[in-house]
């Protein structure tokens, strides 16, 4: 699986700026709500900040994949966020977090989720293509660089 059969170009955003996890996963929840409207923001933001009292979903190198499960979602929702400056994120690492590959995903869907958080990790390991991630200056670039992922 590739980013970007997961991920459209609304949902790349480039170049943002945020200074805490929280706010972090408070634009996430806005941006579900705007995709998808029948998802209220508050009940994303509430399945996102549940899972990561969980544990971090930082998972190091500067790469986080915060994600909720939800009702009312028939297939993976994801977006990617790249942050200007990274922000602390409790990852793995205690190294703050710039790339954000955020997933709302249906409840119950356990193998599906598994499967694309793994898929996932794969893409993000490949250091080159983190590296023009992070050097996308607008939305549509960024999305461009996933694409040519493929």
């Amino acid at each position: 699986m590739k980013l970007s059969s997961i991920i459209n170009k609304d949902c790349s955003k480039a170049a943002v700026l945020f200074n805490s996890k929280k706010r972090i996963l408070e634009y996430v929840s806005e941006l579900t709500h705007e995709q998808l409207p029948h998802l209220e923001q508050h009940d994303v933001l509430s399945a996102l900040m549940s899972r990561e009292k969980l544990g971090s979903t930082g998972i190091g190198k500067g790469i986080a994949i915060p994600h909720g499960r939800m009702q009312g979602i028939e297939q993976v929702f994801a977006m990617i966020l790249v942050s200007k400056k990274s922000v602390p994120f409790d990852a793995i690492d205690n190294r703050p977090v710039d790339i954000f590959v955020a997933l709302i995903v249906p409840e119950g869907d356990n193998q599906q989720h598994l499967k694309t958080l793994a898929a996932i990790a794969e893409s993000l390991k490949d250091k080159e293509f983190c590296k023009q991630l992070r050097h996308a200056s607008n939305d549509t670039e960024l999305y461009s660089i996933i694409k040519a992922q493929d």
